[in-house]
């Protein structure tokens, strides 16, 4: 890429970082200076302040007053709209509000510290045209509680088998826009976007939690241009007791204790998750063949009606609405290990053309 990584946020593109915070006194400094010292500093960083009682705002403002472009905002939520997801939500209105319509967006949480090339390796996705940038979280250890080893070890084997899952969907149905290498995680510790696909998408979702998930599939409904990059990943406190209820602390602190009975719920069997893709891939194709249509819609027992949509995100999303063969099951965790030598099989499956048409 030619343009300088400088030029991208020094031109008629503003670039904002939001972020909801809720007494977060102890890691909004390391937040504030770790966003200061980016290569690309982005013009303004709003900070949401919501319902805070701690020294979190005073640490804000005396940022500000240090020279840094930090603006606070300190609103008072009634306890109907206290929560993570409106947080949210309403920081990503006030900095679209900030940008303008031609700005790029960021978010992060209050108790990350992303590293020096966080915007700027947003930036690069974007220029090379991603409506969306996710990055990865990185889970630190709780200095203030020990945990066992079984917890990561529990979210590694959720990591891995999620990986061979996502690869078996970039093989059968790539992404010219989020190719392999890429990650699973649509995490609020690290979301990139052009105002443009925040504003058609009606603005975030309202939603107490999973604010982060519930914006992409947003997304992906107006057939957005998502990027998973393996190469963008924030450091996220591991802690047991966060402040969003639902959130992941409180997740990390009920398996911490004890483990859940099923993994991740985005996770699914693997040959339900091969299945589905496999219709997936089916249906782009079905959208320009009316045989191959009227056979899909057989094969998934839904009327072909079913797989109307203005975009392909919004008939992909009624298909697994209405089919009874896509329903989604869970995965326990003692069945894990078996799903996940399963999911390696059917990866390698999905690789032999490729190898063949390789050699």
């Amino acid at each position: 890429m030619s343009t300088p990584h400088h030029a991208l946020s020094q031109n008629s593109r503003p670039v904002v970082v939001a972020i909801p915070v809720h007494n977060e006194e102890a890691h909004i400094a390391t937040c504030l200076y770790a966003l200061a010292r980016q290569a690309v500093p982005p013009d303004h960083i709003l900070l949401y302040l919501n319902n805070c009682t701690d020294r979190t705002a005073e640490i804000a403002r005396a940022a500000a007053g240090a020279g840094l472009p930090v603006r606070p905002v300190e609103v008072v939520l009634p306890p109907s709209l206290a929560s993570a997801g409106e947080a949210r939500r309403l920081a990503l209105a006030e900095a679209a509000r900030l940008a303008g319509p031609d700005g790029i967006l960021l978010t992060t949480d209050a108790d990350c510290e992303p590293a020096p090339c966080w915007v700027a390796r947003n930036l690069r996705e974007i220029a090379r045209g991603a409506d969306a940038v996710c990055g990865a979280a990185r889970i630190l250890p709780d200095p203030d509680h020990a945990v066992s080893g079984g917890l990561h070890f529990d979210l590694a084997r959720e990591a891995h088998y999620a990986a061979l899952l996502d690869e078996i969907a970039a093989l059968v149905d790539p992404d010219p826009a989020d190719p392999w290498p890429r990650h699973q995680q649509h995490s609020g510790a690290s979301i990139a976007m052009t105002a443009a696909v925040l504003h058609a998408a009606g603005g975030a979702p309202r939603v107490a939690s999973g604010e982060d998930r519930a914006l992409i599939e947003r997304f992906r409904l107006l057939d957005a241009r998502i990027r998973h990059a393996p190469e963008i990943e924030v450091p996220v406190s591991g802690r047991l007791r966060g402040r969003a209820v639902g959130g992941m602390a409180q997740t990390l602190h009920r398996r911490a204790h004890r483990l859940d009975d099923t993994a991740d719920d985005a996770l699914e069997p693997a040959v339900d998750a091969y299945r589905r893709v496999l219709a997936r891939a089916r249906l782009r194709a079905a959208r320009a063949n009316s045989v191959e249509a009227e056979a899909l819609a057989r094969d998934l027992l839904i009327p072909p009606e079913a797989m109307h949509g203005k975009t392909f995100g919004a008939a992909w999303a009624r298909v697994q609405r209405f089919s009874p063969v896509l329903r989604r099951r869970k995965v326990r965790f003692v069945e894990l290990a078996r799903e996940t030598r399963q999911a390696a099989a059917l990866r390698d499956l999905a690789l032999a053309p490729v190898a063949a048409n390789a050699g």
